[in-house]
């Protein structure tokens, strides 16, 4: 008698728990009276009506930065360019729900470039200056601050980092303006400007920003992934 067939089991059962892996994205934007934060109210438990940063699990068909870009749009229809993955947080009780690892993102936009749209379960999407930015769902307010010093420490080495807070033409008092509000203090105008001008980073235009003082010339973000 034919032995009756077994049905296969797994190749391979893991003996560790599998903890759910999510992404939370620092989106930034320049304002007249400062950095904003682009922030979600949430639609659902936990933290029902709280303030929070986009972001949500990744799902088994996806990277993690897929997962950052797709998680903003649906939340808040933005598309952000370029993302900076900057930390994770695992701290076993940072969600009620059970043991989820957030990845960080770090996202640089221009004010005009965006419409916001609230989607999936965020009820409500809106700008919010960094005062105003606190008591945030899950550990947010923790993520919020470790962009902002990661931003900081990207703009000391590099100040053209703010290219994408500025618009496709700018004047390089206006760049100069960026980093100070980034950096939270003056720079020198000087040593700036040469470290700027030598960076490889920007291209002046043959164009003229025109008010009461002299023109001043415009720049543009050099040709480049990093532009």
């Amino acid at each position: 008698m034919a032995p009756t067939p077994s049905t296969p089991g797994p190749a391979y059962a893991y003996a560790y728990p599998r903890p759910a892996v999510a992404t939370d994205v620092v989106i930034l934007r320049l304002h007249a009276r400062g950095l904003q934060a682009l922030l979600v109210r949430r639609g659902g438990e936990p933290f029902l009506g709280r303030w929070a940063l986009p972001g949500g699990f990744l799902q088994e068909t996806e990277d993690l930065d897929a997962c950052a870009r797709r998680e903003t749009e649906e939340e808040t229809g933005v598309r952000p360019g370029r993302i900076l993955q900057f930390a994770n947080f695992s701290r076993p009780d940072r969600d009620p729900r059970g043991r989820v690892i957030s990845v960080a993102y770090l996202a640089l936009i221009r004010a005009e470039d965006v419409r916001l749209e609230a989607g999936t379960d965020a009820a409500e999407a809106a700008w919010r200056g960094l005062d105003a930015a606190r008591d945030l769902a899950f550990d947010h307010d923790l993520i919020l601050a470790s962009a902002l010093e990661r931003l900081s420490a990207e703009v000391r080495a590099d100040p053209a980092f703010v290219l994408p807070l500025l618009p496709p033409a700018f004047t390089l008092a206006r760049l100069q303006s960026a980093v100070e509000v980034v950096l939270g203090r003056p720079v020198d105008k000087r040593n700036f400007r040469k470290q700027v001008e030598e960076s490889g980073r920007i291209v002046a235009l043959d164009a003229f920003e025109r008010g009461a003082h002299r023109p001043a010339r415009l720049f543009a973000s050099a040709p480049g992934p990093e532009a």
